[in-house]
């Protein structure tokens, strides 16, 4: 890595914690309490690995087991208020994170008892179901901030005192003994689909990105962007959106992206003339649309494929052309706004050399392309998680190894082994794999150089098992929501609201399912937040005819465009604290280069092809494409105010009115939107050679 990174080094080091970051309160433990931490994240994390690879314990027991160590680490890590001290762990915290970790065996001690008296619980069940309840409305609060406790609160008293409120909105009426039934013995509460995709697919995928993190991955993004498009009009700002989209294939959350990469983006875009708003938006943007990212998006697609019980690869297919379209329109933002502004890029002799950087670190590619490879081969998510982890296991011990010994022979020991591994994997499966990368730690810890390897493993288990608590505290808490709804069918009477507005209006029926995705989604994560909007306005949608996967991609879209959106708008405030801008105007720049992903989710509706749904062919789905194009490269123009040279308020206008109308979906529409789209181009050419070559 060149100098260049030198400003953004400097920046990371004396950058405070942001408020908004779920880390930023996070206890900073030493000594014996450290040491405890330490083992207690490397046992949960081994737990997952064993559980993933073997499936020794029912379903309902492992989830509990994984919201057990959830809670235990969450308590532990995260003090009750923020001004609680952080150097040690109360007493009271290793009282809550040992009394939940030992409910946790509740369901794995008593499961012939529960199964037995299923629909009729015990005093027992109930105080034991009551305290985790509790427990985990308290463990949410601690890590992911009041909005979602808040939230799930509401539909909690829904369930307890629903029929006292008027009209279609009251219930029959629950008991007690009734909602926590189904909140805590069953699997439609905390247990339910999000713990379970939590327990299995999110952990694994967090675990894989900590790994490839920790193996240097950022790093060869960071080369790779720098080397293809650091040197070019507005380099930096392309380079933030490259990177923030890659690390989004590996990366679980939105705002960690920002946190992490921003870092070194948002200094290295200020320091070449953008302005403080404009490079943290940019970097919000592109980090929010790693969520829409195949393969990973964010866990989402994983969640949504088990919901909806379609083949992934399905999802991935959906996700494909708007994750372009979405990265193309930062991407042409940015490239306006550099002309704009008349920025220019990063010297070439300072970016790193991406061929180079690719013939150091291409090994850290074939962990990804194995994954993306099984998933299409159409094995399972869970499997293909397994191997992806694994085998970017043994590249680094492998690596390592390589690198620490200098006897021949060994190395070719080594590679060997890797070849034998792989050529065993198809009929003994994983196992040959697990046994090489216990040679290979056993072979690490022989040679002195290749310890620090060890330490790096382990590093990269227990970070990995502390980012994913978060997102599993969450999935937790979010199932108090869905068990409401599937107890009092709640569901259904919005999804009737929805529809009798939708006999008059589809647009309006999706112009308040967008409200209601924006204003549930302030505050909460990304995968939470799709949760609970695909439980209550998908299936709306879908009654409106919408086809199932467009409808739960509509509201997905719509949860991640809330954290850009103002007033709460998560990841613009976690850019805030590192651009050192007003985090409400990077949330307004948001809206303007993120403007795709408000304007996808209405073409797809109006439009299936290009979600690749329907019955559209290869024609649809180039049309529709070259349209959206088309429309966002003209609302790219208008709201920078710039294309071959500054635009004035007429032309500005025409391009809004073109661009609008090339969105509705109808044969006039489109018509007009392309007559306006020439008009526009013509009169701003025309006007563009007749500028003298200091206005242009």
């Amino acid at each position: 890595m060149t100098d260049h990174t030198a400003p953004a080094s400097a920046a990371q080091s004396s950058q405070k914690p942001s408020k908004w970051d779920e880390n930023a309160h996070q206890r900073l433990l030493g000594g014996h309490s450290g040491t405890i931490i330490f083992l207690m994240a490397l046992a949960f994390s081994t737990y997952q690995l064993y559980t993933a690879a073997f499936s020794p314990l029912s379903s309902l027991v492992m989830r509990s087991l994984h919201v057990g160590f959830l809670l235990l680490l969450t308590f532990c890590l995260f003090p009750a208020w923020s001004g609680a001290e952080r150097r040690k762990v109360a007493w009271y915290d290793w009282c809550l994170g040992i009394v939940a970790f030992g409910l946790a065996f509740y369901h794995w001690v008593f499961e012939a008892e529960l199964i037995q008296r299923s629909g009729d619980p015990s005093m027992a069940d109930l105080v034991v179901g009551g305290v985790v309840i509790v427990l985990v409305f308290e463990a949410a609060r601690r890590i992911v901030g009041i909005a979602l406790p808040i939230i799930c609160g509401l539909f909690l008293a829904y369930g307890l005192f629903g029929q006292f409120l008027p009209g279609t909105l009251a219930h029959r009426g629950y008991g007690i003994d009734q909602v926590i039934s189904q909140l805590y013995l069953g699997t439609e509460g905390i247990f339910g689909i999000p713990t379970l995709v939590s327990s299995t697919y999110i952990f694994l995928f967090i675990l894989f990105g900590s790994f490839l993190e920790h193996a240097g991955m950022i790093g060869l993004f960071n080369d790779l962007a720098l080397g293809t498009v650091g040197h070019t009009r507005g380099g930096p700002a392309k380079v933030a959106v490259i990177t923030s989209g890659l690390m989004g294939t590996i990366n679980g959350s939105g705002v960690a992206n920002v946190v992490t990469t921003g870092q070194f983006t948002i200094p290295l875009m200020k320091r070449f003339g953008y302005r403080a708003e404009f490079a943290g938006a940019v970097e919000a943007t592109s980090s929010m649309g790693g969520q829409i990212m195949p393969p990973v998006m964010g866990a989402v697609a994983f969640i949504m494929a088990e919901a909806l019980n379609v083949d992934y690869v399905q999802i991935v297919k959906a996700a494909a052309i708007p994750a372009v379209l979405y990265f193309a329109t930062a991407f042409w933002m940015v490239h306006l706004e550099a002309g704009r502004a008349k920025l220019f890029g990063i010297p070439k002799e300072e970016c790193p050399n991406a061929l180079q950087s690719m013939r150091r670190n291409w090994f850290l590619l074939l962990p990804l392309g194995a994954l993306v490879g099984l998933l299409f081969a159409g094995y399972t998510p869970m499997f293909s998680g397994m191997v992806g982890l694994a085998l970017t296991s043994v590249l680094i011990l492998g690596v390592s190894l390589a690198r620490v010994t200098t006897v021949k022979v060994l190395r070719l020991i080594l590679w060997v082994g890797i070849g034998l591994a792989a050529s065993a994997f198809r009929q003994y499966g994983i196992t040959p794999i697990l046994c090489l990368i216990g040679a290979l730690a056993a072979a690490n810890m022989w040679s002195r150089g290749g310890r620090s390897t060890i330490v790096l493993m382990g590093k990269s288990l227990t970070d990995g098992a502390k980012g994913a608590l978060g997102v599993g505290v969450a999935c937790a808490l979010v199932g108090v929501i869905i068990g409401v709804l599937t107890l009092t069918g709640a569901a259904s009477s919005f999804a009737g609201l929805i529809m009798d507005l939708g006999a008059s209006s589809l647009f309006l029926s999706l112009f308040l399912t967008m409200l209601a995705c924006l204003v549930l989604g302030m505050g909460i994560p990304t995968i939470p937040n799709y949760i609970i909007t695909s439980s209550i306005a998908a299936p709306a949608l879908l009654k409106l005819g919408v086809p199932l996967i467009v409808s739960h991609m509509f509201v997905f879209y719509f949860g991640i465009m809330a954290d850009l959106t103002p007033p709460v708008a998560l990841a613009a405030f976690a850019a805030s604290s590192i651009a050192r801008a007003s985090g409400m105007k990077i949330g307004l720049q948001c809206l303007r280069i993120a403007i795709a992903g408000f304007v996808i989710p209405y073409m797809a509706v109006y439009s299936p092809a290009l979600m690749l749904q329907g019955d559209g062919n290869l024609w649809a789905v180039i049309y529709i494409v070259f349209k959206t194009l088309l429309a966002i490269g003209l609302w790219g123009a208008a709201s920078i105010g710039y294309l071959k040279s500054g635009l004035n308020w007429p032309e500005r206008i025409l391009a809004v009115a073109a661009a609008f109308s090339l969105v509705v979906a109808l044969p006039a529409t489109d018509e007009a939107g392309f007559a306006l789209a020439v008009a526009f181009f013509a009169i701003h050419f025309w006007r563009h050679r007749r500028l003298s070559p200091e206005d242009k």
